[in-house]
C-alpha cells in the first residue's frame, strides 16, 4: 500500500480502538480494495463479515466483535474501573433479542432490550445498559455498590439514571445509591446497619480525615482495603489515637471480615451499641 493510505488507515482504526466495521473505515476514505488488501498485507485481520481488527488490538474488543455481542454488566464496569464484586471472571456479554451472535459457553450473555440504543458500532455497552443489566443479574449489595461507584466516579447521574425505563430492581438500586461513597466495601454498611434503628452517617470528616461510618455520635467503623498498607497503615493508626482521644469508639475491620465473616462483624457493632458506645457522654 502507498505510505500515505497506509497511514490514513492506520489513523482511521486508531479512532476505532483498533476494531472496526469496514463500513466505518470507507466513511473514512478507505476503499473495499484497500481494505482487502490491508488483510493480505497482514496489517488487518478479518474478524467475520464486515469487521476488522488490527494485530495486538484489545483482546475483549477483538473477541465481542468476532461475536457479534457488547461487553456488559460486571465486565464492562470493570474495564470502567467501577467496583465489581464478580470472582467468576465469566464475560458478561449483551444482546437485543432477536440479534445473532453470542452462542458460547465460556460468556454469560444476557439477552434483554437497552434502556439506550446500541449503535451497531458499539463493542461496549453504554453505562446506563450497564448498570440496568448489573442490577438483574448481580445481588442487591453487590450490584448498590457497582452503582455507587458509577455515580462515585461522575460517569452517570441519579437524576439522568431517573429519566429512563428502568425495571423494579434498577429503581431499588436508584433509591438506595449513593454518589459519595468512596470504595465500594462501605456500600454494604448502609443497607447491613440499618437495622440498628440509630443515626448514621458516612464518609464523615473527623479530626481532618474521612471515616467510612459515623454510627450515632461517637462509634466509629472504618473499613482497610488492599491499599491500608505501610504508609497508609501507618497513617490510618495515628487518625484512630487522635479519634481515641476526642472520645469516640473506632471498629476497624478489613475486606475479608466485612465479606466473609460479617456476622462476626455485626455482633461487634450490635454489642457496642447495647454498651452505648455510640452516645455522647
Amino acid at each position: 500500500m502507498q505510505e500515505r493510505r497506509r497511514a490514513r488507515l492506520l489513523v482511521a482504526m486508531s479512532e476505532f480502538g483498533g476494531v472496526a466495521r469496514t463500513e466505518r473505515l470507507r466513511d473514512r476514505g478507505i476503499s473495499r480494495r484497500g481494505i482487502e488488501t490491508a488483510v493480505d498485507a497482514g496489517m488487518l485481520m478479518r474478524l467475520r463479515p464486515r469487521w476488522v481488527a488490527v494485530p495486538g488490538a484489545d483482546r475483549m474488543l477483538v473477541e465481542a466483535a468476532r461475536r457479534g455481542v457488547v461487553l456488559t454488566c460486571v465486565t464492562q464496569a470493570r474495564r470502567l474501573g467501577l467496583w465489581v464484586h464478580d470472582e467468576r471472571n465469566v464475560p458478561h456479554v449483551g444482546l437485543t433479542p432477536g440479534s445473532r451472535g453470542g452462542q458460547d459457553a465460556h460468556l454469560r450473555v444476557h439477552w434483554s432490550r437497552p434502556v439506550v440504543a446500541r449503535h451497531p458500532d458499539l463493542l461496549e455497552d453504554p453505562i446506563e445498559n450497564v448498570l440496568a443489566i448489573v442490577a438483574a443479574c448481580e445481588p442487591y449489595e453487590q450490584a448498590l455498590a457497582t452503582w455507587d461507584s458509577a455515580l462515585n466516579r461522575g460517569l452517570v447521574t441519579k437524576e439522568a439514571l431517573a429519566r429512563l425505563r428502568l425495571k423494579p430492581a434498577a429503581r431499588r438500586l436508584l433509591a438506595d445509591a449513593w454518589p459519595f461513597a468512596d470504595a465500594g466495601l462501605e456500600t454494604y454498611l448502609r443497607p447491613r446497619l440499618r437495622f440498628l434503628r440509630v443515626p448514621l452517617h458516612f464518609q464523615t470528616w473527623i479530626a481532618g480525615h474521612r471515616v467510612d461510618a459515623l454510627v450515632g455520635e461517637r462509634l466509629i467503623i472504618q473499613i482497610d482495603g488492599s491499599t491500608h498498607v505501610g504508609a497508609q497503615r501507618t497513617a490510618d493508626i495515628r487518625h484512630d489515637a487522635e479519634l481515641l482521644l476526642m472520645g469516640y469508639h473506632v471498629i476497624r475491620v478489613g475486606y475479608h471480615q466485612v465479606m466473609h465473616d460479617w456476622p462476626a462483624v455485626q455482633d461487634a457493632i450490635m454489642r457496642a451499641v447495647a454498651q452505648g458506645l455510640h452516645k455522647r457522654r
